[in-house]
């Protein structure tokens, strides 16, 4: 990742002259975008082009000049079009922790996304956590923050610190998303009564019933609490009701008490409840492979394999999984016989002593939410990333892990083809996987139909169990549904897409989309620049999906010398975004 490019879009005031145009003022941004080649279209049009009135030029006559990075803007906002009516009415859970929001600017430019995503028609909820704050309150006060693995000891200082932090910030959060938008920008679009409505609504309650987690192996909680209970049906009304959620970390309990609950625990918990369609937890820094390199993509099985990778490599990363992930899970990871020192389950690194502390199995045994937090961090975020494959698990489809220090981190990840951070999907690319020699026939079968009415280039037995280790395969309930081949030329840094095949009864599910975005994900991280095909009936589903046309003299001279002209096939090509990827990660992600 190219940490040396910043776009900084200083204070701006400009206006348009001719018949009064109103002057607007275009507020400060800061971002950390790649450099331009290594960035989508609709990405490099936001580095371009902080304005469009910014863009306009007037004349001396007074007509308005539409210069070519009004083009920019306007194309940008096609390209975000797609993003933005598929996320329309969606449910999203956004956690934020208490390191990103101890920062004023970073709370305010991620307020600030909240309410434009929420003006673009998506239900959230929101879940700030106040961590942090309640630490530097206790030490103002002269006592020293306790924990014992993902649990704070919250005894009556920690709870008044914990009430304190909570309702300061919640108040906090309230006043800056009920600030309304700018009026003098607006004006020029006609008296509106809905231009001087009030912010957004914002709605808050007693929405988390929770219960003490009490003593656990001879360890005093006092008045820490465990999520019993998410109110998904009123959640679900504030939210129809067109207001932004905002959960508190402060349970109730069924005897009127205030219990302290872990910010992650009530986050994942609603997530479930809600079975929202993503969860989004930003972080402090991104999530990184062992060679640095930011993890943009895992099926829940490849989770399970860093979540092995790691928790094999250190008995602490080990006992952390065993003690909070359950035996169940440590079990289908195998690491259940793993020999490590002090194997004792349950013993993981408190924060507060740095010694080995003791606890209690939980995701086996509630089930409705996963503790985060408290602990050392030694092992890249293996907490979230062991929290995010629960959520999956327990139905919610997305999980995206962002750096929350990247301005407009949202934005970014939510309506760019791409993203900035890492997503744990639980249903994309189900049931793709790279093809084996067992699948030869059923290979054959999907291809046959194709060959024979001329879509597709016969090819004979031998030559097609040559080329079945290039062959990417959908398989479902024990059959071959879609295929197709991807031949890289790795010296041009492209490959080629060919041999492409959807059973007939599943065309028009979306099979083909998730299969060509595989194995558009599989060539970049070859560190391939484009794909190309060849093509003689299925251009306009090609170009639909980023093809365009392109003479022969594009095609890499290797695969130019083999091709059969007779057939009168047209030549295809579709940009890759450049993803920095080693070795070890393109056999994590595929």
């Amino acid at each position: 990742m190219d940490r040396q490019s910043w776009v900084f879009t200083k204070q701006v005031n400009c206006s348009c002259g001719g018949g009064g145009r109103a002057t607007g003022s275009l507020p400060s941004r800061l971002h950390w975008l790649p450099s331009p080649n290594k960035l989508p279209p609709i990405a490099r049009s936001v580095r371009r082009l902080p304005s469009p009135l910014a863009a306009a030029a007037v004349n001396t006559n007074g007509s308005c000049v539409v210069r070519e990075n009004h083009r920019d803007y306007v194309h940008w906002f096609r390209e975000a079009w797609p993003y933005i009516q598929g996320h329309r009415g969606s449910t999203f859970v956004i956690v934020v922790p208490g390191e990103i929001l101890a920062k004023r600017e970073t709370l305010d430019n991620i307020l600030q996304d909240v309410s434009l995503l929420h003006g673009l028609g998506i239900q959230i909820v929101l879940v700030p956590g106040v961590r942090v704050q309640i630490d530097d309150l206790l030490r103002e006060r002269g006592r020293e923050p306790r924990y014992v693995g993902a649990y704070r000891i919250t005894d009556a200082h920690a709870l008044d610190a914990s009430m304190e932090a909570a309702g300061k910030l919640r108040v906090e959060i309230e006043a800056k998303l009920s600030r309304g938008p700018s009026i003098p920008v607006l004006r020029r679009h006609g008296e509106n009564g809905r231009w001087h409505e009030s912010g957004l609504g914002v709605a808050s309650g007693n929405f988390l019933s929770a219960k003490r987690r009490g003593v656990v192996n001879g360890v005093d909680f006092g008045a820490t609490g465990e999520v019993k209970k998410i109110d998904a049906e009123r959640i679900k009304e504030r939210l129809d009701k067109n207001c932004i959620v905002l959960m508190s970390n402060l349970g109730y309990s069924s005897t009127g008490e205030v219990l302290n609950c872990n910010t992650y625990e009530v986050a994942t918990a609603c997530a479930v409840a809600l079975q929202a369609d993503k969860l989004l937890c930003l972080l402090d820094s991104p999530v990184l492979d062992e060679n640095g390199f930011l993890i943009r993509f895992m099926t829940l099985p490849r989770a399970d394999q860093l979540i092995r990778q790691r928790a094999s490599q250190s008995y602490i990363a080990a006992d952390y999984v065993k003690a909070l992930a359950g035996s169940s899970y440590v079990k289908s990871l195998g690491l259940a016989d793993v020999p490590f020192p002090n194997e004792r389950r349950g013993f993981y690194v408190s924060a507060s002593t740095g010694d080995l502390a003791l606890s209690e199995e939980n995701y086996d045994s509630c089930g409705k939410g996963f503790a985060v937090g408290g602990l050392v961090r030694t092992q890249g975020y293996l907490s979230e990333l062991t929290a995010s494959v629960h959520v999956c698990r327990a139905g919610v489809r997305r999980v995206h892990l962002l750096d929350g220090t990247i301005e407009g981190a949202l934005l970014l990840e939510l309506y760019t083809r791409d993203g900035i951070g890492t997503m744990i999907a639980s249903d994309m690319y189900e049931g793709i996987r790279c093809a084996t020699k067992d699948d030869l026939q059923d290979v054959e079968k999907l291809l046959r139909p194709l060959e024979e009415s001329g879509i597709l280039v016969k090819r004979s037995r031998e030559k097609l169990r040559g080329e079945l280790e290039h062959y990417v395969v959908v398989e479902r309930e024990g059959s071959l549904i879609a295929c197709c081949a991807l031949y890289p030329f790795l010296k041009d840094k492209c490959a080629e897409v060919g041999a492409f095949a959807v059973s007939p009864e599943c065309r028009g599910h979306g099979q083909g989309d998730s299969l060509l975005d595989y194995v558009e994900q599989k060539a970049a991280a070859m560190d391939c620049q484009y794909l190309f095909l060849l093509t003689t009936r299925a251009a306009d589903w090609f170009v639909s999906r980023g093809f365009f046309q392109c003479p022969l003299e594009q095609l890499p001279a290797a695969r130019r010398s083999g091709i059969d002209f007779t057939r009168g096939s047209k030549y295809y090509m579709k940009s890759l975004q450049p993803r920095p990827c080693s070795s070890a990660q393109l056999a994590l992600q595929f």
